[in-house]
């Protein structure tokens, strides 16, 4: 019997043009580019400028509005970007989404925000910032500054802002010379490169360059002294990303998609858990609630939280259903399961009137001494058609829960009988203002508090 014959493998040089291209077509431009210094055919269709416009629009968001403006074929004007930003190719097209999508969305509704971005750095200058500090920058960091050199100092700042009775907090994105200058090597911050900054409080959001003193190496943290160490660079850190690049892309994310309500063009960091909304007949009442590191501390365990909540009553109510609101009841829970209740008239010092398709929203605050509690309760309203109709209307349970943190490796032991603290005063609902020194609040949209007015 004679043998089968083996077939000649199929040399894919062989095959007939469009199929070839077809294959290429799944090539990364790697490959692509390695094919070219395979064979004269394989070059000549590895250079098919339709096989580069998915990569240049993959890697470099790059429009064909781009490319006619370039007046370039897509592959030069993917090598000519690629000489330049090549090193951040993994990174550049995530980030450079990001700052679309925030420039796209904040444009028409905080067009001066927008408009104190600076431009980009190039390589150069963030070489000269690494000598400078003595350090090297995470390319993801680099990256982003070779798309927007941060921003100028203003109020507001692009990454946020907080207010209450007599506080005010807003961060801008640091721009390089300025971050390097505030560059740390002082104990407690070594190697720290701060990333935000706001005037008004001197708070800054830092990034680890190295791994020391306890920190991991690009993580990002909010810096919170240990008031009960005797030693000054005793830091404890609440931790808010583990990257450049997950904790800008999160935090654009959270602002286009709404998750960060705009108020009197800024960005207020408030999460809105979408299950913290109940309605009571025709009014719904919603909850949004906020942690501020500036005013918490880990040694002694202070976790600061603040609330807004926004009051609605639906455009289909009828008329006879206006009513207003007399108490506030509040029963608040930390992580031990301890509780406290209060109860008081009004909110924030005012008894609002709510009718058909009227919002009233207020902000207050709270404090407590476990890293987590939560908080639920009702108004108490009478209608204003009949005087003598009393009737509560359901605030959702809300969970405030503080972001992980790290405590400082320098903490030296310390007479805690010094620092005792009075378990008894947990936490407080700080609408009892007149009652309570820990009260800071604002009716809003004012913005104006009410021992104030």
């Amino acid at each position: 019997m004679a043998a089968a014959v083996e077939p000649e493998p199929l040399s894919l040089e062989l095959l007939p043009t469009d199929p070839l291209l077809l294959v290429l077509s799944f090539l990364d431009y790697r490959d692509l580019l390695s094919c070219c210094c395979v064979s004269r055919r394989l070059n000549q269709l590895s250079s098919h400028d339709p096989l580069w416009k998915r990569h240049c629009k993959k890697y470099w968001l790059l429009s064909e509005a781009e490319k006619t403006r370039r007046k370039q074929s897509w592959k030069a004007i993917f090598i000519s970007i690629f000489s330049d930003l090549g090193r951040y190719i993994q990174y550049y097209a995530t980030l450079k989404k990001a700052w679309n999508d925030i420039e796209r969305y904040l444009g028409q509704r905080c067009p001066r925000m927008i408009g104190s971005l600076k431009d980009s750095v190039q390589e150069e200058d963030l070489d000269a910032v690494e000598a400078q500090i003595g350090c090297k920058l995470p390319d993801d960091y680099r990256c982003s500054f070779r798309i927007h050199n941060g921003q100028k100092l203003v109020v507001p700042g692009l990454m946020g802002s907080m207010a209450l009775s007599n506080h005010y907090r807003s961060e801008d994105l640091l721009d390089i010379d300025t971050a390097a200058g505030g560059f740390q090597q002082r104990l407690g911050l070594k190697q720290c490169l701060p990333l935000t900054f706001c005037i008004h409080t001197g708070l800054s959001q830092y990034m680890a360059l190295e791994c020391v003193e306890g920190r991991n190496k690009y993580e990002i943290f909010y810096q919170c002294p240990d008031q009960m160490a005797r030693n000054p660079s005793a830091i404890d850190m609440f931790i808010t990303g583990t990257s450049y690049l997950e904790w800008f892309t999160s935090y654009v994310n959270n602002v286009v998609t709404g998750g960060y309500p705009i108020i009197r063009d800024q960005i207020f960091r408030y999460v809105h858990d979408k299950e913290c909304v109940a309605t009571t007949g025709d009014i719904t009442v919603s909850v949004s609630t906020s942690f501020l590191p500036e005013l918490s501390s880990v040694h002694p365990p202070h976790y600061f939280f603040t609330y807004r909540i926004r009051i609605e009553m639906s455009k289909d109510a009828l008329p006879e259903k206006a009513c207003q609101l007399d108490s506030r009841y509040w029963r608040i829970t930390n992580a031990k399961g301890d509780v406290e209740e209060v109860q008081g008239p009004g909110v924030v010092g005012e008894f609002p009137i709510i009718s058909p398709g009227r919002v009233y929203e207020y902000t207050s605050c709270t404090t407590f001494s476990t890293t987590s509690g939560y908080m639920e309760g009702y108004y108490t309203f009478h209608c204003l058609y009949y005087k003598d109709k009393f009737f509560n209307v359901i605030i959702p349970r809300f969970h405030m829960v503080c972001p992980t943190f790290k405590v400082s490796t320098a903490r030296m032991e310390t007479n805690h009988n010094e620092y005792a603290m009075d378990e008894d005063e947990d936490s407080t609902d700080t609408d009892e203002y007149e009652d309570r020194r820990r009260v800071l609040d604002i009716p809003a949209p004012s913005g104006r508090c009410p021992r104030h007015t």
